[in-house]
């Protein structure tokens, strides 16, 4: 058990790294602007454009890195930093939000996977922390065993997030050199970027895993 222990510390400080890399190298590429002077809105507009995606609106948000893409209502969203700066970050941010919207168009299998799951992992991730506080405050194994299950759930979902976040940064920085939003040696500074934005999921979802090790672990050995 010990050893379960340190390794959720060290997922979790690893999650802590990654949070603060994806930051630093943000605020890095922010201030180097891209050769072709595109901001975040115009590359977003013309990566649309281009894949027939003429109805789908963009809009600028409050905040840094609340950048997203709303598939209930089919709208880019944009954080300022991003939507007005012609940054390599700004870009690079803004096209990964663009292919989500394609992967929507195109039914992209683990997309589709994940809107299915949101409304059970809304609720699920909502309820396991009190059954699982229940349980072990009145040491009730069918809580708890409850709570893991509900606990699967919301992990299953950042597992599954995993592959839409990787495709999508995929599809952006093809789309950027194919067509030309960046120039070649402006690429190293967008897979910076996206690299480390990818990283603070694979983070999520390690200390998630782990956790979720930890209370199976534990479960097993209050029942024996």
């Amino acid at each position: 058990m010990p050893l379960m222990y340190l390794l959720v510390i060290i997922a979790f400080l690893f999650s802590l790294w990654a949070q603060f890399r994806v930051k630093g190298n943000f605020n890095k590429w922010s201030k180097v602007a891209n050769m072709n002077g595109l901001t975040g809105y115009e590359a977003a507009r013309r990566m649309l454009d281009a894949n027939g995606l003429y109805d789908v609106p963009i809009e600028p948000v409050r905040g840094t890195l609340s950048d997203h893409y709303d598939p209930v209502h089919r709208v880019v969203r944009l954080s300022e930093p991003v939507y007005y700066e012609s940054s390599i970050a700004a870009v690079s941010v803004a096209c990964h939000e663009i292919g989500h919207a394609i992967q929507h168009k195109e039914h992209y299998p683990m997309l589709t996977l994940r809107h299915r799951m949101f409304p059970v992992v809304n609720f699920a991730s909502g309820v396991a922390p009190f059954m699982l506080l229940a349980g072990f405050i009145f040491s009730s194994l069918n809580l708890i065993g409850l709570g893991i299950i509900f606990f699967s759930a919301a992990v299953a979902f950042q597992l599954v997030t995993l592959p839409v976040e990787f495709n999508a940064s995929s599809r952006a920085r093809q789309v950027m050199v194919e067509q030309g939003y960046i120039r070649n040696e402006e690429e190293r500074g967008v897979a910076k970027v996206l690299n480390a934005a990818a990283l603070t999921y694979v983070a999520a979802a390690l200390v998630s895993l782990l956790e979720l090790l930890r209370l199976i672990m534990m479960f097993l050995g209050n029942r024996d």
